[in-house]
């Protein structure tokens, strides 16, 4: 469950709009339709879409299937289980975990999902990590993957790794390699992508590249290297710049190279010949410092799935 406690600033604010501000991952008519069918709670009981917020209110958030009543009094169920998911630990310190997640399972919980994520999973093994970080529905997390993406996170283990990690995050200093297989070929064999990021005008549930230009949007940067071009298609090293919601599936697309296997970000008349039940975008490399100041890096190679698509593909 997400929790929000409402201040100053907020007062005043109706609480589909509130919720649009706080939460990347789903749009206002999602929200407005969770609200409606009583997944949002404002102390504790069910509001409407236009109810205004209070000072000192405290707004929760639970999926329509997990809220329950019981003697008057609305409850949360235990999650239902979602396909058996689980994730490699790449690496186990006393500051931090680095994980190789799986492509299906779902980081943290959102609303219009009632399934196991990562950290319930992580949770199970290492309960310690319960109370790291701002927000009780993120315990540790200071980055996330994509639920079809999979590859390398790290998670902190204390607050100071959690700050420590979060500061290199912010300045950039993170290293973040990802590999795609992409519809077409770049007319260059490396470059930048700056197109800025923002919600779609037309279709709420997806982000848009808006040329900077435009003074809308947040500043992206995605820089790309072609490894190999496989008949119609190119295998691509892509690295991090910025840090936005989808930015690589919505900067490639934009850029004419959809990735293969997105269903969200690709021209309507693709003819899609590759069939694969997740996005073929991996998170292969992660670096970051320590509390100790030392350079800690790993690599994840390509899952099984994604290396059976590139040989069926050399060999046609």
């Amino acid at each position: 469950m997400s929790k929000f406690k409402i201040i100053k600033s907020d007062t005043g604010k109706r609480l589909d709009k509130f919720l649009n501000e706080k939460i990347e991952d789903i749009t206002r008519s999602q929200l407005q339709k969770l609200i409606k069918n009583q997944g949002v709670l404002v102390n504790g009981r069910p509001v409407s879409v236009h109810h205004f917020l209070k000072e000192k209110d405290s707004v929760e958030l639970v999926t329509p299937k997990q809220l329950k009543v019981q003697e008057n009094k609305f409850i949360v169920d235990k999650k239902t289980d979602a396909p058996e998911y689980n994730f490699e630990l790449v690496s186990e310190t006393k500051d931090y975990l680095v994980i190789n997640k799986p492509a299906g399972l779902l980081v943290h919980e959102a609303p219009g999902f009632d399934e196991t994520t990562l950290v319930d999973l992580i949770l199970e093994k290492f309960p310690d990590i319960k109370n790291v970080g701002d927000d009780p529905i993120r315990p540790g997390i200071v980055h996330r993957l994509d639920r079809e993406v999979s590859g390398l996170m790290v998670m902190a283990r204390n607050l100071d790794m959690f700050e420590h990690l979060k500061k290199q995050f912010k300045t950039r200093s993170i290293k973040k390699e990802y590999v795609a297989l992409v519809y077409g070929a770049p007319q260059k064999t490396e470059g930048e992508i700056k197109f800025n990021i923002d919600r779609s005008e037309t279709q709420e549930h997806k982000m848009a590249a808006v040329p900077e230009n435009e003074n809308r949007g947040r500043k992206a940067i995605t820089e790309f290297e072609l490894i190999e071009k496989i008949g119609n298609y190119s295998l691509l090293v892509l690295r991090l710049k910025t840090g936005r919601t989808h930015q690589i599936r919505v900067h490639l697309n934009a850029f004419g190279l959809p990735i293969v296997g997105d269903l969200v970000y690709h021209p309507k008349k693709l003819k899609i010949k590759i069939k694969i039940n997740r996005i073929f975008l991996h998170a292969k490399t992660l670096g970051f410092t320590d509390l100790s100041g030392n350079w800690q890096e790993f690599s994840s190679n390509l899952p099984d799935e994604l290396k059976k698509i590139l040989q069926t593909l050399k060999k046609s």
